[in-house]
Order: C-alpha cells, then sequence, then structure tokens
C-alpha cells in the first residue's frame, strides 16, 4: 500500500529543471509539487536563499492559477549584450543571463499560463506570461500568489507595507520581530494605507546569519498593482500582496499579457547589491528614437524655504479659494510669497555664477491657498500664474544666463483633474522654455478610495512620462510610484521621490543611518531625487518656530552627490547659506551627474557606504562616503584611478570635533596628491562623512 502511495504521488511531478547563472555561482531549480503546484528555490555557491516556493494567482472569479498544473514544454536560452544607457552609473551595461521558460497547462480549465526565469550572476528576475487563449481572455485578480521562503530569520531593513506612502523611517530588525515593531514604525503621513501587521515594501533588503545579501523587489511594473510583501513570522515566507483599487480587486489584465519581474539580488558581498544592474536589464530598451533633449541636470530652487517655513507657496491668506471666480489682483498679498519674480532671479543669478543648469520653482501657480485636505476636484489649472510670478519676464531672464527654469505640478492627487488639464500644462512648459517638471501626488487620490501604488496610479504615471516626451519634457515625480527600472525604457523618468526624503529634516529629522540604506532599498529601482546639500543644519535659523535639525554633518551633505545616485541633483538650501560656505559649496558646483564609471569601496547596510564615480567623458574621478550615528574611520584603496598618473585629491571632510546633533557645521578641506596606489584613511563623525574629488595633475 505504501509502494502504491509512493508511486501516484510521484505521478503527479516531473523532473526538476534546473538552471544556472553564466557564472555558476546561482542555481534556479522548478518543479512541480504533488496537486500541480508550481514552484521554484534558488542557491547561492550551494547555500539556499529561496527555499521551495509556490508560485500563481488567485482570480476574482474561476479557479485560481495555483495548482493543478501540468509542464507542457520547457525551453532555455542564454543572452549576452551590453548596452548603452541614455545617462547612468556606468558607460555602458552588460546584460547576461541565462533563461529558463516553463509553459505551464491546468488540466481543469485548459489554460496556459509561462513562467520565464532569468538566472544573472547578481540575481534571479522571474514573471508570468499569459498569452492570448480562448480559455483565458479578460480576467480579474484578486491576489498574487508567490511566494520567498527564506532560509532563517534574516536582519531585515524594512518599511511598514502601504498602499500610499514609502515616507517611512526605515526600522532595522529581525523579520521576527516586525509584528512587534509594526505600530511604532507606522507614522503619520499625509496619505498611508497600511494592510498588515508583518506587510512590509519591497525593495526590501535582507542579511541571513551567514553573510548572505538578499534584495527583493519588482521591475518593469507596467499595467499592473504595485507588490508589497506579507510575511509568515512563524515559517519566515513572504509572499507578495498587491495594492487593490477602490473595489478591492487587484488588477484587471487582458490577454495576452505579463506580470511585472520579481526580483531576487542576492551576494556575499553588499557592494555587488549596490553595483546590481538587474532591474535595469530586466526592462525594455529606450522607446524613443531621439534621447538628445534629455539632460542629467543639477540645480537649485524656491523650495527649502517653504519647506522650513521661511516663506509660502500661497500668494495670499485667503482661504475657500475657487479657481474659476477668484480674481488675485483683488487679494492682499500675504508677503511671504517666495515664488515672486525678483526672488526667482536671484535664484537664477546664484545658478549662473555656480554652473548650476536649472532653478526649481514651486508656489508659482495660482490656487496654493487651499490646496491640500479638502478633496477638491478642480484645484490647479497648471498655467496660471501668480500676479507677482512674471513668466515671459523669467523665460527671457533665466535664458539670457543660459539657466533653464523647472516647472512645478503639485496635483494635491486629484489626478482625473491633472489629466484634464496635462497636454495644455505641457504646451504651456514647452511654450515658455520648461524642459522638465516636477510633479508631486500629495494628500488622497481622486477619484475617491484609488491608492497611490494600484494599477490605475501606475497607469497614470506612465501616461505622464509618455505624454511629456511627446512635448520633450523630463518628468521627477513625487509620491509617486518606486521606481522599478523604467527609466531604461523611458529615460525622461529622469527622478523620482518614493521615500522619505529630505525635506523630512524639517519634520522632524530622518535617522542618522539613513542615508546608508537607501541606496540598498529604494535607490535599487532607480534614482532619487533626494535633494541634499543642506549646509544650515539648524531649521531655527530660518524659522524660528521650527526646532528640527538636519541629523547629517555638512560635509557628508557633500557625501550624498555621489552615494545617492541621480541624473536631477539638487542643492537645495539657500543662496545666501552657501555664500557664507563657498569653499564647501565648490564641491557641490564641481561633481558631476552623469557618470562612465562607479565603483563600490566599501559597504553595510544601515552602517556605511563609500563610492567611487568617474565623470561622464572626463578623467575627474568623485569619492563619496556616509556612515551611521557611530562615527567611524573609513580606509579606502584608489585602485580604480589610472596607473601612472598623479591626481589632486581635494578630501572635504568632517573636523575632529564634527558631530551631527553637536557640531554639524566643522568641516575641514586639505588638498594631497595622490596615485593609483595611495590608500587614504579618513575619518567619518557620528552622522558624518567625506567627499572628494580627483583630478589628474597638471603636467607630467
Amino acid at each position: 500500500m505504501l509502494v502504491v502511495l509512493c508511486l501516484s504521488w510521484l505521478s503527479q511531478q516531473v523532473r526538476a529543471e534546473e538552471i544556472k547563472s553564466p557564472n555558476r555561482n546561482l542555481t534556479l531549480n522548478f518543479s512541480l509539487q504533488a496537486g500541480g503546484v508550481p514552484t521554484y528555490s534558488l542557491t547561492y555557491k550551494g547555500r539556499p536563499v529561496i527555499k521551495p516556493s509556490h508560485l500563481g494567482l488567485e482570480l476574482k472569479n474561476g479557479q485560481a492559477l495555483t495548482n493543478g498544473f501540468a509542464v507542457t514544454s520547457s525551453k532555455t536560452r542564454a543572452f549576452d549584450e551590453t548596452w548603452t544607457p541614455v545617462w547612468g552609473e556606468t558607460k555602458t551595461i552588460r546584460n547576461h543571463y541565462n533563461e529558463l521558460t516553463i509553459t505551464l497547462t491546468q488540466a481543469a480549465t485548459k489554460r496556459v499560463m509561462l513562467v520565464h526565469f532569468r538566472v544573472f550572476d547578481d540575481g534571479l528576475g522571474f514573471r508570468y506570461d499569459f498569452p492570448k487563449q480562448p480559455e483565458l481572455a479578460y480576467f480579474v485578480v484578486k491576489e498574487e500568489r508567490t511566494q520567498f521562503a527564506l532560509a532563517g530569520d534574516h536582519k531585515a531593513f524594512w518599511l511598514p507595507g502601504d498602499y500610499d506612502t514609502q515616507e517611512y523611517s526605515t526600522t532595522t530588525s529581525k523579520l521576527s520581530e516586525v509584528r512587534g515593531l509594526m505600530k511604532t514604525a507606522v507614522t503619520p503621513n499625509a496619505s498611508q494605507t497600511t494592510f498588515s501587521p508583518t506587510g512590509v515594501q519591497t525593495p526590501l533588503m535582507l542579511k541571513s546569519q551567514d553573510g548572505l545579501y538578499i534584495n527583493l523587489h519588482e521591475a518593469a511594473l507596467i499595467d499592473y498593482s504595485t507588490m508589497s510583501l506579507d510575511l509568515d513570522d512563524k515559517n519566515m515566507v513572504l509572499e507578495s500582496h498587491l495594492t487593490p483599487d477602490a473595489q478591492g480587486n487587484k488588477g484587471y489584465l487582458q490577454t495576452p499579457c505579463l506580470s511585472p519581474w520579481r526580483t531576487i539580488i542576492v551576494s556575499d558581498r553588499a557592494g555587488d547589491i549596490l553595483e546590481s544592474k538587474l532591474v535595469l536589464n530586466l526592462n525594455e530598451p529606450t522607446k524613443y528614437k531621439d534621447v538628445s533633449w534629455i539632460k542629467p541636470t543639477k540645480y537649485v530652487g524656491v523650495w527649502w524655504e517653504m519647506i522650513t517655513g521661511k516663506s509660502t507657496w500661497s500668494y495670499t491668506n485667503a482661504t475657500n479659494i475657487k479657481l474659476d471666480s477668484t480674481d488675485y489682483s483683488k487679494l492682499k498679498p500675504n508677503g511671504t510669497h517666495g515664488a515672486n519674480t525678483a526672488h526667482v532671479k536671484e535664484y537664477i543669478d546664484f545658478a549662473a555664477q555656480h554652473h548650476l543648469d536649472a532653478v526649481l520653482v514651486e508656489g508659482w501657480n495660482t490656487g496654493w491657498e487651499d490646496w491640500f485636505g479638502q478633496s477638491k476636484d478642480y484645484v490647479f489649472d497648471f498655467v496660471t500664474p501668480y500676479p507677482d510670478f512674471d513668466v515671459q519676464e523669467l523665460h527671457r531672464y533665466a535664458a539670457s544666463k543660459g539657466v533653464k527654469i523647472i516647472m512645478h505640478h503639485e496635483t494635491s492627487g486629484s489626478v482625473r483633474n491633472y489629466e484634464r488639464h496635462l497636454d495644455t500644462a505641457y504646451k504651456f512648459m514647452a511654450d515658455n522654455g520648461y524642459s522638465a517638471v516636477k510633479s508631486g501626488y500629495v494628500g488622497n487620490i481622486l477619484p475617491r478610495g484609488e491608492h497611490h501604488y494600484g494599477q490605475w496610479l501606475n497607469n497614470h504615471y506612465l501616461y505622464t512620462i509618455t505624454e511629456a516626451a511627446k512635448y520633450k519634457i523630463m518628468v521627477n515625480a513625487h509620491e509617486a510610484v518606486r521606481p522599478t527600472g523604467l527609466a531604461r525604457t523611458y529615460p525622461n523618468l529622469i527622478g523620482n521621490e518614493a521615500a522619505r526624503g529630505t525635506e523630512y529634516e524639517s519634520f522632524g529629522g530622518n535617522n542618522a543611518d539613513h542615508t546608508t540604506i537607501l541606496p540598498f532599498t529604494r535607490l535599487i529601482g532607480g534614482p532619487m531625487d533626494y535633494t541634499p546639500g543642506i549646509f544650515q543644519t539648524k531649521i531655527s535659523a530660518y524659522n524660528p518656530q521650527n526646532t528640527s535639525f538636519v541629523h547629517s554633518t555638512l560635509a557628508r551633505q557633500l557625501a550624498l552627490y555621489v552615494t545617492m545616485y541621480s541624473p536631477l541633483q539638487m542643492a537645495a538650501d539657500l543662496p545666501e547659506t552657501y555664500n557664507k560656505h563657498l569653499d564647501a559649496f565648490q564641491f557641490i558646483e564641481d561633481v558631476a551627474v552623469d557618470w562612465d564609471d562607479s565603483k563600490v569601496l566599501e559597504a553595510e547596510p544601515g552602517d556605511y557606504i563609500t563610492i567611487a564615480r568617474k565623470a561622464k567623458g572626463k578623467p575627474n574621478w568623485f569619492v563619496g562616503s556616509t556612515c551611521d550615528e557611530q562615527g567611524r574611520t573609513s580606509t579606502i584603496n584608489l585602485g580604480f584611478l589610472d596607473p601612472g598618473k598623479k591626481y589632486v585629491a581635494t578630501v572635504y571632510a568632517d573636523a575632529k570635533d564634527a558631530h551631527y546633533e553637536k557640531n554639524p557645521q566643522a568641516y575641514a578641506i586639505r588638498k594631497v596628491s595622490v596615485t593609483s596606489k595611495t590608500k587614504l584613511t579618513q575619518y567619518c563623525a557620528p552622522g558624518g562623512g567625506y567627499a572628494i574629488s580627483l583630478v589628474p595633475s597638471a603636467g607630467k
């Protein structure tokens, strides 16, 4: 009887399919478990990364696509190419993987589902593929049931799972501690919807007790809901949890269609996680034939003074504004409006003097008096300036100085209103010389009940990017969905916020280890408009009623231009403050925003990161290092420099008595001659860091 049962069980199995990475360090196994349940597992150098984990989707109507399958075919292929990004951390990117495609047929329904696995040297990507078929044309997703069964109670760097915000501080704990820490991890936000006492967001960074670094995320998020992860903290199994719409459904699909890739980056070296291009490689090449108008940008802006409370977005102190009937010329100005013509010209002058590309201006357009929290549909029209903002004169003045102005479109979450005005707003930008826009989605979404990370909103974000491209406009979206590498396909998506940025230093502060974690989490999917460069770390210097402070030394603010990669970098502080520290500001003026090469010199998530980058088309290198509240001594090898060449290293460092709380503005600048054989040792204060520019010496 036992033999018969065993044979019956075996009859439900198929041979295990196995595929390895090109360097053979990673092994992906696929099999069907009893009942026709598709299952995969992953090992790294023989060590378990993902134990056998289930695959599939649960549908709103009809049998779930999670079991009852048979393998009807499998095929493998190898792929190796090198491509050139429009902008990026390296001049070229190698896309090298081995692929296994499994075709599954569900006997009871005759439905077909493919699973594509791509194994790279640095990790795994896999996705679902639903071909066009009579038995599956239109379907509604109730939930995706992709599992990541972990091999232990790993150390995790996590954010609470939420359908509407990523603007939380990272909590560092064991996975088994997530449930107990969740309540304190969920801090107030303008719009938030948590879903589980053990739900966490991606990218999720993990470290095993035996020293494996594991990162879980997704790539190519198109026409699909954003994935979070729900933790079974008894068995250490993470399962996908998609963002619902207003009716609770997770997605509306029509065959043929594809899911996003589910990504697992893994290494025994932390720096490999930061250097991975796996998420980018899982996205399609650019859709644009002409990319000459897409340019990495360094900018200043009328922004930080409003964030700190020094000035206001609004022109008046009036309330109950209706755009179609309010006559601003008859309202009394409040005297604190930041985006006025004369003041913006001061920013333009500063940008021109210091060879910066652009000036961001927020609060230039009517409607800011009651923009937030009123659930207003017609909240902005994106083309009408306040009486003290002269669009034509500023266009002329900026052009005469060789400076661009960056447009600002805050939607207040009223997405329908934004789409209604979008084409007119983009045409207005093109007519007035604006080549980039910072968009915002603060607050609850209109239509009511939709979430920031649902399928409907994800489609909206992509729509704005593709429409902007028609007018040769670059997009920097704030409060939008976290990036999944789509900037490869749509490179005018030049920046995103999608995390707790520098603005929170004025709202109580970010943890001192914040910037030692974000490159391992948020930046895995794409660059962040973190807005560094704050030199005046006491917010009360601008607004006596605001007692917040920036949890960083001044020297570390310089380092962030290297460690927090972005082709769109803001010098976020006020010109009046920079003018007091022009010796330190020189690094911001010099540092590149586009790169030919990048190397992680040392890294440990939550503790420290040191990165070296080579400027695009130039021989100059820049180094940035950031550390947590403990401080440390950093020792780096300059072996990345050209052999036989001498360089002048200008080191911008914490002074001996610097401290992010007690003495943040204490810095020292020194010059030293170095070569590729030089090893540098540099002190990093608590919450501090350093920045280095390396320029070849003149002459032989």
